[in-house]
């Protein structure tokens, strides 16, 4: 499976850089880590082995790796114009909201106004989430507020700055719920929405099109592009998606794996052939456009002129008798044959 182009940016190298890549760029090589360039698109299994992968070879302990990929949040966070709005972390209480308190201790140490909200299910958090935590308790000052019902949501400011952490990439059923109503007044509210690595309600690998899912105005995904971040239903939730690089092992890429390619600009360079200084239109293949039909002709002739665009030496077309003025005089370079039928 191919993607032409980084949905739904015009840029084609958005997100390959070591750090994340802002966009957009007038060159499109701008940002390209000559090391890791990543256009597979993983599901969360594959993530999830790449995490542990990285673990165990570089090694790193999940905690630490944690504390990475929140850092990179913390670094593009940093570089906006938000140093004297108050931010509100939403938190579930696996690693996506592991990595949301130590976004918010990281901020916080920073001199940023923050205060946590946890979606409170009764039930211990990831070993990482309690963690990071405990941490938390053990700052004096932080505003730590656990929410047990509708009654707890907190009223947001409108000049406020929400992140996301509610639930990641493990995510296999919609949100119901406490959950779901916690969303909805999240994207209620006026603020713009930072997602963490994917908008909380979000599937990985599909359109989540019937689900309850927040509306990011940004997504900071890790790593590499997901599958939903991709698909056309699922664009009024993923807003400005942004692939930030945690470091994790390059050498996981050597196993043989299965899976989709982003198709991007980087790539087709990769493999772009120079032609020689002779060749011809002969050279280059012969191509057939067989299509059109009365009134509508638009179809066939735009395909013609993507053909002859995409570089075949020599391209003909095969259509109804009523299209052969349109054909050649809008696609000149074109051989136009024609059906009498």
């Amino acid at each position: 499976m191919t993607f032409g182009t980084s949905f739904p940016h015009d840029d084609p190298t958005i997100g390959i850089s070591p750090v994340g890549t802002s966009f957009p760029h007038d060159d499109p090589t701008i940002g390209i880590s000559p090391v890791l360039l990543i256009v597979q698109i993983f599901s969360a299994e594959q993530i999830r082995a790449w995490d542990q992968y990285t673990i165990e070879h570089e090694p790193v302990s999940s905690i630490d790796l944690m504390e990475r990929a929140s850092a990179k949040c913390v670094q593009w966070i940093v570089e906006r114009s938000w140093r004297d709005k108050p931010f509100y972390i939403f938190c579930g209480k696996g690693n996506n909201g592991g990595d949301g308190l130590a976004i918010g201790r990281m901020l916080m140490e920073k001199g940023y106004e923050v205060s946590f909200f946890i979606l409170e299910f009764g039930k211990p958090g990831s070993n990482d989430f309690q963690a990071n935590l405990q941490q938390l308790h053990n700052v004096f000052f932080a505003d730590l507020h656990f929410i047990q019902s509708e009654e707890q949501f907190p009223s947001i400011a409108k000049n406020a700055i929400i992140i996301d952490t509610l639930f990641g990439s493990g995510l296999n059923k919609p949100l119901e719920g406490l959950a779901a109503a916690l969303v909805h007044h999240l994207n209620e509210s006026a603020a713009p929405i930072v997602s963490i690595d994917l908008p909380s309600g979000l599937f990985i690998d599909q359109s989540s099109v019937e689900n309850t899912v927040v509306n990011a105005s940004f997504t900071l995904t890790f790593q590499c592009y997901k599958l939903g971040l991709l698909v056309q239903e699922n664009a009024p939730f993923i807003g400005e998606v942004q692939v930030l690089d945690i470091g994790l092992h390059p050498a996981f890429l050597d196993q043989p794996l299965r899976m989709p390619q982003l198709l991007d600009e980087v790539m087709i360079r990769m493999i772009h052939k120079p032609r020689k200084r002779f060749s011809h239109k002969g050279t280059f293949g012969h191509a057939l456009i067989i299509g059109g039909s009365y009134g509508k002709i638009g179809a066939a002739l735009l395909a013609t002129k993507a053909c002859l665009h995409s570089g075949a030496g020599l391209t003909t077309t095969l259509i109804p008798r009523c299209g052969y003025t349109i054909m050649q005089s809008s696609a000149p370079e074109a051989m136009a044959l024609v059906d009498e039928e």
